[in-house]
């Protein structure tokens, strides 16, 4: 049996993986964690989330409830899931890492640290975005350096990093196939006498506004006609779904750093 315990239990992504745990045959919640001072630590895990007592008390550290769980799911921040990364290689503990905004030098700390735990790590969740990365990537291979690229987000009010970690993560795919630099040839904002566009940069625009859970568009815009790939998602399910799949497929796995492409089974797909 898979026993999950979910980090940020009183955030909106801890809110909906617990519900959907809760009505799940497969999967049991065996620990939740909040940040000290949260109004849900102490409290059972389901009584604000209309699903009654779930005999799960929320603490307020990861090391208190661990040692019940097998596997963890993380929806936090990047500061937190790194924090909460050492922890699950101390304990030797699988983690599942939706947290999106790390560095370059904090992705070489989880890279390293995730070759002594199992560990997937990506910027989205969600099954059809994970289709449309290697969507991209195969359009990319066959348009190549004809079509101009651009990309924009969009984004609920209270996001606090931009642009979205699956923003980027489309830029850097379209990038590595076409053999381009991604911190070159990007571009996150226009304003003014700019010039003409350039052929190799990859543009990335962002808009936050309202209660928008996530829209991504990617355009390649060619002379006479362009193509667009669009995905929305209607709600925060389709990432916590995909978080609780990761959750148990990592379980059978060895010591690693994966992604949902790993998840899928969709990686090196186009070159087989």
């Amino acid at each position: 049996m898979v026993k999950a315990i979910v980090t940020g239990a009183g955030g909106r992504m801890g809110g909906r993986i617990i519900s959907l745990i809760y009505s799940a045959a497969d999967i049991d919640l065996a620990g939740a964690v909040e940040q000290a001072g949260h109004r849900v630590i102490g409290r059972d895990a389901g009584e604000s989330l209309e699903c009654g007592k779930m005999g799960v008390i929320v603490d307020d550290h990861l090391k208190t409830c661990i040692d019940r769980g097998n596997v963890i799911i993380d929806f936090t921040s990047h500061e937190a899931s790194l924090r909460h990364l050492e922890i699950a290689v101390e304990r030797q503990c699988a983690i599942v890492i939706g947290s999106t905004g790390f560095t370059a030098e904090e992705m070489e700390r989880v890279a390293s640290m995730a070759g002594k735990t199992r560990c997937v790590l990506s910027p989205n969740m969600s099954v059809g975005v994970n289709v449309m990365f290697k969507v991209l990537e195969y359009v990319a291979g066959i348009l190549g350096d004809d079509y101009d690229v651009e990309i924009t987000e969009a984004h609920h009010r209270l996001k606090k990093d931009a642009p979205s970690g699956t923003a980027d993560k489309m830029a850097r795919i379209i990038a590595g196939v076409l053999g381009r630099d991604l911190g070159k040839v990007a571009v996150y904002g226009r304003k003014g006498i700019i010039g003409e566009r350039t052929k190799d940069e990859i543009g990335i625009q962002t808009l936050r506004a309202g209660d928008i859970v996530g829209e991504h568009t990617v355009m390649f815009g060619g002379v006479g006609e362009r193509l667009e790939f669009v995905h929305r998602a209607h709600s925060r399910d389709n990432f916590a779904r995909g978080a609780i799949r990761a959750a148990k497929w990592i379980l059978d796995q060895k010591n690693g750093l994966y992604d949902m492409q790993d998840v899928l089974g969709l990686k090196d797909s186009r070159k087989s």
